[in-house]
């Protein structure tokens, strides 16, 4: 289970508080990438916080419903054509700096999942797999796929056949049965070879 200690340890080396940053939506064919930035309060952690995989999509939303109770929270978010223009990596990193820019405060100091930090002036740290180490970086990680989840849903019901309400833009069978048959839709990632391959054979996108 993901516990505290790096962000007691950075808090008080840099004397300010600490963010831990994560993203959801680099697999999928379709849909933005959204990440999210969480600062914890100390005195009002919600008991639970893990990687958002490891938790029931109910648990999730109870953990999130409470994070946006006492947590500082900021929200980021790299559109489709910023996904094709800089690549699914870049557009991660950029989505994770507008999660920073978009909270309250600036932190002293960011933990980002994975292996790599955005370009930015923040002092910061990338701890791998840090979604199962670090609480703020678990509370990260479920607000980001809650509010992408969401997105997803919504965009189901203007884009029905292809799935997006269950398999949230990723490709599962229905999904790619449907780039087949219906064609890529302007929320597809053309940069991503089964949505260029669709649309070689189909010709160009379906609109709403």
């Amino acid at each position: 289970m993901p516990d505290y200690t790096r962000e007691l340890h950075f808090g008080a080396l840099h004397r300010g508080p600490v963010a831990g940053v994560d993203e959801a939506g680099r697999g999928p064919l379709a849909g933005p990438v959204v990440a999210a930035a969480v600062v914890l309060d100390p005195d009002c952690i919600p008991d639970g916080l893990n990687d958002s995989k490891a938790l029931t999509a109910k648990r999730r939303a109870e953990l999130c419903a409470a994070l946006l109770e006492c947590a500082q929270i900021g929200v980021g978010i790299a559109s489709v054509a910023e996904i094709d223009e800089l690549n699914i990596l870049w557009a991660s990193m950029l989505a994770m700096e507008r999660a920073v820019a978009a909270l309250a405060l600036p932190p002293a100091f960011v933990l980002v999942d994975g292996n790599r930090c955005p370009r930015w002036s923040h002092r910061s740290e990338p701890v791998i797999g840090g979604d199962a180490l670090c609480l703020s970086i678990a509370a990260a990680s479920i607000v980001a796929k809650e509010r992408r989840d969401a997105m997803m849903i919504a965009l189901d019901a203007e884009f029905p056949g292809y799935g997006w309400a269950s398999n949230k833009g990723y490709g599962a069978r229905v999904h790619t049965e449907a780039l087949r048959t219906l064609g890529p839709t302007p929320h597809h990632r053309r940069s991503f070879a089964p949505v260029a391959q669709a649309e070689l054979d189909f010709g160009p996108c379906v609109s709403a």
